[in-house]
């Protein structure tokens, strides 16, 4: 079958041939490609879309022919999770948790202290019994381990009581040994006397530390118990050498020499371990984890190590004992003593049976032998592999054994109630209704396995019933959703009822659109499917769109009659136009083109449910605001055709050269792409009232322009900031200056410079410098002292412009008396100060000062007492366009020179100084805390400046800064200071200071 796109095409050929007004019902049901042949099932490999008849590789290959019925259902068979016959029970892998498993298992085959265990009673009542404690805990563990129909069980009870974190690997040497002191302390408070001594009883055994002093010969020992020899393993290849070396002589001398009670002084000595009693079950440590010095972190010895399954250790008893046989084997598999698994072989102490304990994996060895297999396959590290050394018979060699268990051997003959460990009631009660919960999930299991097949089998029937109905042989047909036809022959999906509303066009019936996503089936296939299923609405033969089909055939030809029509209307355009015709936007003009190709295509693309409106029509809107709007961007902006010639009123614009008047013929071509289009004939007039506002705005802008220039003329110097008043230096022929906010002045300036562009100001707002009692906030010591940079002042011949052409809420005014006696001066302000406020206001600003958090500081580095930069030469990486935005253009004013100038007034070109700090090369900004102490703040300078702490001598206006644990707020390091710093010299090493200096 043809592609989709083709099969598209062809379904519109006819349309270059028939008008809209021609259409028939043939060439609908070729836009409906009711006619195109059904594809075949062998020779079509995939659904064709395009093809509303097809209805190949929508999933019937599924149920065609003969079906598997595991295909009809995903659940496992839930006797795969049931115990084997003679096969243990194995443990959960938590995350991390494979070390645990392994102990318990070597644990649990010890029966000796299982059936210990057992023996265990609480006070607690058996009804409704559930284990609390960690020793109640492992006594249902070993009782499910023992008793279970599971062929694994969750040791998350255990785990939990614990506390052991089951994202993290622990130490399993560790945990082995806490483990069992923590069971030991559990046991040492049972009543009975061989409880209380179980631990002891069958891992502990005591060795003798043998002192022997070299000058009088005098013998000490100092006993001590074990429960696991810990053998070191570098540089040994057999289980005999480790032991030899554990035991072996050690010379103390030097400053390890021994304190001899008999010499009362130290002496040179030496000292041994001698063995004196070993316990029935003997855990040997091989220590592969250890510390490597060079890189501070343990890692694994790799080393291979020779051991016996018959151990004899009496060679190095003083007593008899007998043989030990080798009955557990834990193994690490891994290069790293950080990440690996741990796997345990464990001897059926019962059929002397070997098994691999791999979590929930159990593997029974063949031939009652151990094989460590696979175990010793892991990545070399080095550059050369090591062999793996021959064993002689009744030895095996590892180098991932970390831990051997040996027990004493025994007679066959021994007492047969020690390996007959039964589990008591109250636990075997447990077990059995964990047993029933399991047998009860495999029914339910099974029952819903046999409840999918059924429904497969159903399903599979109705497929094969009713697929072959499917295609349309005759006149009489619907059509059903591909998707909903996908879903119904997969069995993976709930079927739901059909939906065909989103197919419809606004007209409701079937959109031509949508024939790739639809398909056309016999009435009697659809007539069943909608009697099981359900849904609507139904589309059948006359469900086909004689409109859609219309408008669609009116925008394809209209679409291949543009280019024509274009070039005609840019010839007609160029020609002389008549005194008659109808304006047409100048932007619209120029991209009219591309406009109606996008309606075209819009057109052709619209949804089925078209909510949008065509180009032309609706209500014009504007939300510009004012009615002159600028017409930058507007053939970027517009999107209907002649929409740039209305105003916000809805009538024709002023802006006639945004307009052109084109001929009636013009204007009809136009028409024939933008039906809906604005239209405006040669009469229309302007709309009138935007030449009303157009006027007014005129009127506005000259009334700006007077008064600006007026005010200007009355406060020329106020505007140039020329022979302004300082207080510093009091102006002679005056005692009183008055004072307004600067904000004031500097929206009046704003205005001068621009007084069509800004608002003009009318209030002057001098309760902004009063309190809410109307008094002064500010005095003259203040206004002298760095507070003068929130007003201006004023002379009273300027005041007296200013009370004519403002409002005044409150004059404010300064005021110098002279005292002809004593010669001094005073300074009083009307109104006077509010003493209260101001007192408020001091305190609150201190406050702010002590109490800052995330504020910023500049710490500037000096050299030899002078900083590393001018003052004036900004930071490279400032801005280029902050000095920009500083200067400002003043105009040359004439004018002679008045000693009362003051020495900051800016000249022309001159740059206005930022109240912004300005950064310097050299110095950087820091972002501190009041309550952060003087050490923290030094190591922020450490990082940014590269000096060490103790190499930092840091001042503030030439006071020094030396006590690291007083915070900056009481040093007096305030928001925006400057802080010195000078480095006595360099250091290299910093992250090592930053340790150094962070734990002092």
């Amino acid at each position: 079958m043809a592609p989709r796109v083709k099969l598209e095409k062809a379904a519109w050929l006819w349309v270059e041939t028939v008008k809209p007004e021609d259409i028939k019902h043939e060439h609908i049901e070729l836009a409906y490609r009711i006619n195109i042949p059904a594809c075949k099932r062998g020779i079509c490999r995939r659904n064709c879309k395009g093809n509303p008849n097809c209805l190949v590789g929508i999933g019937e290959q599924v149920w065609l022919g003969e079906i598997d019925e595991n295909t009809f259902h995903n659940i496992d068979d839930p006797n795969s999770e049931r115990r084997e016959k003679n096969i243990f029970v194995g443990l959960t892998n938590l995350g991390a948790t494979c070390y645990v498993n392994t102990f318990l298992q070597v644990w649990f085959h010890n029966l000796e202290l299982r059936k210990s265990l057992y023996q265990c009673q609480n006070s607690r009542l058996k009804i409704n019994y559930e284990p609390q404690s960690i020793c109640e805990h492992l006594q249902y563990l070993f009782a499910l381990l023992q008793n279970s129909n599971r062929k694994y069980i969750d040791p998350s009870g255990l785990v939990k009581a614990l506390g052991l974190d089951t994202g993290q690997q622990q130490d399993a040497q560790e945990f082995s040994n806490l483990f069992l002191s923590l069971l030991e302390e559990t046991l040492s408070k049972e009543k009975n006397p061989n409880l209380q001594n179980l631990i002891q009883q069958q891992f502990c055994g005591q060795f003798f530390y043998v002192t022997i002093c070299n000058q009088c010969g005098r013998s000490s020992t100092l006993p001590s118990r074990f429960y696991e020899l810990e053998l070191n393993i570098q540089g040994h290849k057999n289980l005999t050498e480790c032991i030899t070396e554990f035991l072996k002589e050690e010379k103390l001398d030097g400053e390890n020499r021994y304190f001899c009670e008999n010499c009362q002084s130290k002496q040179n000595a030496t000292r041994r371990i001698r063995l004196h009693s070993l316990p029935p079950t003997l855990n040997l440590q091989l220590m592969r984890f250890v510390f490597d010095r060079q890189t501070g972190l343990k890692k694994k010895l790799n080393t291979f190590i020779n051991f016996p399954e018959q151990l004899d250790m009496e060679p190095f008893l003083e007593q008899k004992l007998g043989i030990y046989e080798l009955s557990a084997v834990l193994i690490h598999r891994g290069i790293s003593a950080y990440s690996g698994h741990y796997i345990a072989h464990v001897k059926d102490a019962l059929t002397g049976d070997w098994y691999k304990f791999n979590d929930e994996e159990i593997e029974k060895m063949e031939g009652k032998k151990l094989q460590l297999g696979i175990e010793e396959d892991i990545a070399e590290t080095g550059k050369t592999q090591s062999r793996k050394p021959k064993c002689s018979k009744g030895y095996h060699c590892s180098r991932n054994a970390y831990m051997l268990v040996y027990k004493v051997q025994e007679d066959e003959s021994s007492n047969p109630s020690r390996t007959n460990v039964e589990v008591p009631s109250f636990l075997q009660k447990l077990v059995d209704q964990d047993n029933h919960k399991f047998e009860e999930w495999c029914m339910e299991m099974a029952h819903m396995r046999k409840q999918s097949v059924d429904k497969g089998r159903a399903k599979h029937e109705e497929v094969k019933e009713l697929y072959d109905l499917l295609p349309a042989k005759d006149e009489l047909y619907e059509f059903l959703p591909l998707e909903w036809l996908k879903k119904w022959l997969d069995d993976s999906t709930a079927t739901k009822e059909i939906d065909n509303s989103i197919f419809l066009c606004s007209h409701g019936k079937l959109h031509p659109d949508n024939m790739g996503e639809i398909k056309r089936v016999s009435l009697e296939a659809a007539k069943l499917l909608y009697e099981r299923y359900g849904g609507g609405p139904k589309l059948d033969g006359s469900s086909l769109c004689r409109d859609c089909v219309s408008e669609r055939c009116r925008v394809l030809r209209l679409k291949k009659q543009l280019d024509e029509d274009y070039k005609e209307i840019s010839n007609l355009v160029k020609r002389t136009t008549s005194s008659d015709g109808y304006w047409v936007g100048k932007p619209s003009l120029r991209s009219w083109r591309q406009l109606a190709m996008e309606q075209l295509e819009e057109d052709e693309q619209e949804s089925k449910h078209s909510n949008g409106q065509t180009n032309g029509q609706g209500p014009h809107t504007n939300n510009s605001k004012t009615w002159l709007k600028a017409t930058a961007g507007a053939e970027d902006e517009m999107k209907t055709f002649n929409e740039d010639i209305v105003c916000t009123h809805g009538a024709l614009s002023i802006l006639e050269t945004e307009r052109k008047l084109v001929s009636t013929e013009v204007w009809t071509k136009l028409r024939e792409y933008f039906p809906r289009a604005p239209e405006f004939t040669h009469m229309q007039e302007p709309c009138r009232q935007c030449l009303t506002l157009e006027q007014e705005e005129k009127d506005n802008e000259a009334v700006s322009k007077m008064m600006a220039l007026e005010q200007k003329n009355q406060l020329l110097n106020l505007f140039h900031e020329k022979n302004r008043p300082v207080l510093t230096k009091w102006p002679q022929g005056t005692d009183k200056l008055y004072i307004v906010p600067l904000f004031f002045v500097e929206e009046w300036r704003k205005f001068i410079r621009r007084p069509t562009k800004s608002s003009p100001v009318s209030n002057v707002g001098n309760s902004l410098l009063l309190c809410p009692h109307g008094g002064f906030m500010f005095t003259y010591d203040s206004l002298i002292n760095g507070e003068a940079q929130h007003i201006a002042l004023l002379w009273p011949s300027e005041w007296e412009v200013i009370s004519r052409l403002f409002i005044v809420d409150k004059p404010i005014a300064i005021h110098c008396v002279r005292q002809t006696e004593s010669s001094m001066t005073q300074y009083t302000t009307q109104p006077d100060l509010c003493w209260e406020c101001r007192e408020s206001f001091l305190f609150q600003q201190q406050r702010d000062l002590r109490e800052y958090t995330q504020a910023t500081v500049y710490v500037r580095k000096v050299i030899e007492d002078k900083t590393m930069a001018k003052d004036g030469a900004p930071e490279l990486n400032a801005c280029s366009s902050e000095a920009e935005e500083e200067r400002e253009e003043l105009p040359k004013v004439d004018g002679e020179k008045d000693p009362d100038f003051i020495t900051n007034t800016m000249k022309p070109g001159s740059i206005r100084r930022s109240t912004r700090h300005r950064k310097l090369r050299g110095e950087k900004a820091l972002i501190v805390s009041a309550n952060q102490t003087l050490k923290e703040l030094k190591i922020q300078i450490m990082h940014a400046f590269s000096v060490a702490p103790f190499d930092q001598n840091l001042s503030i206006d030439g006071k020094s800064l030396t006590d690291d644990s007083a915070t900056l707020g009481s040093l007096g390091v305030i928001p925006e200071c400057i802080i010195c710093l000078k480095a006595d010299e360099p250091v290299t090493d910093y992250a090592a200071m930053d340790d150094a200096y962070q734990g002092e």
